[in-house]
């Protein structure tokens, strides 16, 4: 059997399991036209409605100047002042001392596990963690408890058991990706401090979100964490991720995480333009209190029409669990053929017989979609 063919086979098993991802450009399906005419976007990350600003004039002139590319790593002769510049409005939007840049927050997560949980360390982890917090784990060579989704009480007896000189982690999501809830932040903080460990807080959906000026979960909640990661990609509607932490801990994960010291740095150019997005995500207050208000009304919506979101789940993303991969791409092809983008969800991104809508609210939205989504999704599932 060649290899093609051993692919191809496998290929087929996930097509017959309704796994199969097929690669789609947004561009050309966005400039498609939709039924009731424009697109509804209910499935990115586009929160604040920032990503799909286009370029001002006024935004191209302020990049003139800067290098295209930076060359090389951070460490290497990679940093330039658009870097720096970035990462200190990071640093204080976060009200941490430093900020270090990454690709992405994939990157981020790979690289800051392993450089900070070594052999005899531990690293408590909640079970619905990005594949991205799952994946650091793996590359760490600490001791790994895995605990129950949200479970507090867990996560002390974890800890309660861990012996030897070397740090103990907690590591968990400010507004998990899937199931769209929150962690009880201040009692983590709590737990951790009674047992010294370090809390790391992955605010990759909540940045932009919650908090004043959007600063997270962690600022909304007044819980300090030791190390913040985030991504530009979603709220902030840019690329990159980052690394918010104290000025000792930037500086061990500039020598010692290896997704930033082996990565070539971000564009400077780019740096420039992302910090005019921080900037308009920070500013943002008008638009994060129309996404909480049309989250709810989507919420409240659902319900009504027969369809309530996943309990516990807050702010933007507002998970419909309709159980088969079957169900779910019906739901997820009839809301498209209705004008309105949705993502079904599916193992193994969520467990067996768990697969969802995965809506996500918008600020840009007009005030009529909560209600235009709902009526669409019963009507789908009762077709």
């Amino acid at each position: 059997m060649s290899m093609d063919e051993w692919l191809l086979a496998r290929l087929g098993e996930l097509e017959a399991g309704g796994l199969l991802r097929e690669p789609e450009d947004s561009t050309e399906h966005l400039d498609s036209p939709a039924a009731g005419g424009t697109w509804l976007d209910a499935c990115s990350n586009d929160y604040l409605g920032l990503s799909a600003h286009t370029v001002s004039r006024e935004t191209m002139d302020s990049m003139s100047g800067s290098r295209i590319g930076a060359g090389a790593a951070r460490l290497v002769q990679g940093t330039f002042r658009e870097h720096a510049e970035l990462e200190a409005e990071l640093a204080e939007w976060l009200a941490k001392d430093s900020c270090l840049l990454t690709p992405s927050a994939f990157a981020a997560n790979v690289g800051l596990i392993p450089a900070i949980a070594g052999a005899g360390s531990l690293v408590v982890s909640d079970a619905l963690n990005h594949a991205s917090i799952v994946d650091g784990c793996r590359l760490a060579r600490a001791e790994v408890v895995v605990t129950p989704h949200l479970a507090v009480e867990a996560v002390e007896a974890a800890l309660q058991k861990h012996r030897g000189a070397a740090p103990a982690w907690v590591v968990t999501e400010g507004l998990f990706s899937m199931d769209g809830d929150v962690p009880r932040l201040a009692e983590l903080r709590a737990v951790c401090d009674r047992y010294g460990a370090g809390l790391v807080v992955d605010e990759a959906h909540s940045l932009g979100v919650f908090g004043v000026r959007g600063a997270g979960l962690a600022s909304a909640t007044g819980t300090p964490a030791d190390v913040v990661v985030a991504g530009l990609g979603k709220a902030v509607g840019a690329q990159g991720g980052l690394l918010a932490s104290s000025t000792a801990m930037a500086k061990w994960l500039w020598n010692r995480a290896r997704s930033f010291v082996f990565s070539t740095a971000l564009s400077p150019a780019f740096c420039r333009l992302v910090l005019t997005q921080v900037r308009a995500a920070r500013a943002a207050d008008a638009a994060r209190a129309r996404l909480q208000t049309l989250s709810n009304q989507l919420r409240v919506e659902l319900a009504a029409h027969g369809f309530p979101a996943l309990a516990g789940s807050c702010g933007p993303i507002v998970p419909v669990v309709l159980g088969s991969n079957e169900r779910a791409m019906k739901a997820m092809h009839g809301l498209r053929a209705r004008g309105i983008l949705a993502q079904a969800i599916r193992p193994p991104t969520v467990p067996k017989d768990a697969a969802r809508l995965r809506l996500t609210a918008h600020a840009s939205w007009p005030d009529d979609a909560p209600l235009r989504i709902a009526r669409a999704l019963e009507a789908v599932c009762a077709s």
